[in-house]
């Protein structure tokens, strides 16, 4: 077992004025007893992100080091972060996002006790406005997000998965394999954790690490969110040559058989009758699912309709985003 006796934290950070000051709480509020750094690199905040979180981290004693990510993508910001880290282990955390005081122990504990160079844990959705609480709910539906994951079993903590969120680090990891791909503007998690499971390594779930999201406040936004996520999985699978899950072409094949069914329905009676088959199913799963996620997570009936109705905002975004990707790639071809 190697111990992991100080921990580097890395945030890329873009315009998070609101949620600089929590974050560096947070951190500061940590009950990991070894020492903790703190790497952010900014992507040129037009906002008081900077001097807030300076005076954040002056404010509670945070270990704080300033880095400037001129590309402004997420990936080079991390990478910026990882080449200065000093740390056993490299933890990611985001602005959006809400950390328990034990969220570093227990990172640290899971890879001392695995040896795994890759942990992270589970996300919890948490919304204050109903819109935020509804797309929460389809999150947590194995119906709704593409990034869902199958709770663990009974007695179960801990098992290998494709992904984490976030994730924390062993930093021989990068030294290894390289940093997270600077094509890719999205994605870039799955794709460094697809090189690690290629390359012989652990990426372990474990259920006692659990991350408080907040989600995208409009329907808009999240189809935003899951297009970007669809268009950018495709790079991923060009590189490597494989197909994550079926789970993920899902989605694009829902988009797909829509766009053919409607095209030939204005002249086909069985395209009619399969297009409206298709909805109908989709529109039931979509309220039985939704009805199921309300009632689990104790929210009033009336949120049923709107839990629903992320669902194609989740499906339809990330199918014609893959979809959009596939063109854009075979274009350049």
């Amino acid at each position: 077992m190697r111990t992991v006796g100080r921990i580097s934290v890395i945030v890329p950070m873009f315009n998070e004025e609101d949620h600089v000051e929590a974050l560096v709480a947070a951190v500061a509020a940590q009950d990991y007893e070894g020492e903790v750094e703190m790497l952010v690199s900014d992507g040129g905040s037009t906002d008081s992100s900077v001097p807030r979180l300076i005076a954040a981290a002056e404010s509670h004693g945070v270990e704080l080091r300033m880095l400037e990510n001129g590309a402004g993508w997420v990936s080079h910001g991390l990478n910026a972060c990882i080449e200065r880290a000093s740390g056993d282990l490299i933890v990611r955390l985001d602005c959006h996002s809400r950390y328990p005081s034990d969220y570093l122990r227990r990172c640290a504990l899971a890879a001392e006790e695995t040896d795994a160079p890759v942990v992270g844990g589970i996300v919890v959705a948490e919304g204050r406005t109903a819109t935020e609480r509804a797309v929460a709910c389809a999150m947590d539906s194995p119906f709704g997000g593409i990034g869902w994951m199958r709770p663990p079993a009974s007695g179960e903590t801990r098992r290998d998965s494709d992904v984490v969120t976030y994730g924390a680090f062993r930093k021989e990891v990068f030294e290894r394999l390289g940093g997270f791909d600077e094509t890719l503007r999205r994605n870039q998690d799955d794709e460094f954790t697809l090189r690690v499971r290629k390359a012989g390594g652990r990426v372990l779930l474990d259920s006692t690490i659990r991350v408080n999201y907040t989600p995208r406040g409009s329907l808009r936004g999240v189809v935003k969110q899951y297009w970007q996520y669809g268009l950018w999985k495709v790079p991923v699978m060009l590189k490597h040559r494989t197909v994550p899950s079926a789970r993920s072409q899902a989605p694009i094949a829902f988009v797909t058989s829509l766009l053919a069914l409607a095209a030939f329905a204005p002249r086909s009676t069985q395209a009619r009758r399969l297009l409206e088959l298709e909805l109908g199913l989709y529109i039931t799963c979509a309220l039985g699912f939704g009805a199921l996620s309300v009632r689990r997570r104790h929210e009033p009936w009336a949120l049923v309709p709107l839990v629903a109705a992320v669902f194609p905002a989740f499906h339809l975004g990330y199918g014609a985003g893959m979809l959009r990707g596939w063109l854009r790639a075979a274009v350049r071809r």
